[in-house]
């Protein structure tokens, strides 16, 4: 059975879990925690960076390479379009979501953060210690100020805009390309994860995120175009082990 090494809040391992199950490919989940649990991952893949796919002997890092290769498993659905130039476009969007906008949001999570201690210690893996969660919560924000200072408020306006534009794309069209889901649909729905924490992060997380962004009216259309496409394709067979 396919492997599935993981952080469960990063948008990388959302993506491919979106498209393992988007495929009805069954799979097993290896949650990972942070800084020892990666001794595992490198052990098995040559480096520290997940997600990591393990099929057997077969073993993937990235998520583009991993999903890439779910493509060889099963064609259908097709995540990259038959057609050369729809499929250029989705491999674009896809890049844009993996670098662009993943620098952003992760930035604007980052400040987040430094202003909101239970957002914070939500965030930490569940076998992390109690005693140090709440270490963690109690840090003095005076001390998390200066990471909001690296955080330039033209970066912020210009993710705010492209959001915008996607917003107002989503509520004309189910599908970025072509007339059926893709990976630029599934590689953009997992970096909005950060900005607002969809019901597949758990209880603890659902419906926080980015002020600013997810308490945003114009947003609204692209954070219920996500939910919709995560809702169903989460909802397809194939067990999550």
């Amino acid at each position: 059975m396919l492997e599935l090494y993981q952080f469960q809040h990063s948008p990388f391992c959302l993506k491919v879990r979106l498209a393992l199950k988007a495929k009805e490919l069954a799979f097993r989940i290896v949650e990972t925690t942070p800084g020892i649990g990666q001794i595992d991952v490198f052990r098995i893949s040559g480096q520290r960076k997940l997600p990591v796919l393990k099929d057997e002997e077969k073993v993937f890092s990235d998520s583009s390479l991993i999903i890439q290769y779910l493509e060889t498993i099963t064609k259908e659905p097709r995540l990259f379009p038959q057609d050369p130039i729809k499929s250029s476009m989705a491999h674009l969007l896809e890049n844009w979501a993996d670098t662009t906008l993943a620098k952003a949001v992760q930035l604007e999570l980052i400040k987040a953060t430094a202003l909101d201690s239970t957002l914070r210690e939500a965030l930490l893996p569940e076998e992390f210690p109690k005693s140090f969660n709440g270490l963690v919560k109690k840090i003095p924000c005076e001390l998390l100020n200066g990471v909001t200072d690296v955080i330039n408020p033209r970066e912020s306006k210009a993710l705010l805009t492209s959001l915008e534009k996607l917003a107002t794309l989503v509520s004309s069209t189910e599908w970025l390309v072509g007339n059926s889901l893709s990976i630029a649909d599934i590689a953009i729905a997992a970096q909005l994860s950060l900005l607002k924490f969809p019901s597949s992060s758990g209880p603890k997380l659902r419906g926080k995120g980015c002020p600013g962004f997810l308490d945003n009216p114009q947003l609204d259309p692209l954070f219920r175009w996500r939910d919709k496409l995560e809702n169903e394709i989460l909802e397809t067979d194939p067990a999550i082990l």
